[in-house]
């Protein structure tokens, strides 16, 4: 059980420090003046990166509600 805690807290840490950018598109736009392309550029990578997970989520939901409502 503390094991489940402590990866919990380590996967939800290690999101909000990561950096979603590439180390070509990070050169490419780290030599812009202003960062507002970067910024938008990494949170659409941020974007499209959370829906595979959110979609996994759910089907893990759904999966244990059918087991849950089966083994009853």
């Amino acid at each position: 059980m503390k094991t489940r805690i402590v990866l919990i807290f380590v996967t939800l840490f290690s999101f909000f420090q990561s950096q979603a950018q590439c180390a070509m598109c990070r050169a490419v736009l780290e030599s812009e003046e202003g960062q507002t392309t970067a910024e938008g550029i990494n949170d659409g990578i941020m974007y499209l990166m959370a829906f595979p997970y959110i979609l996994v989520a759910g089907m893990i939901y759904f999966v244990y509600r059918k087991y849950k409502t089966l083994k009853n």
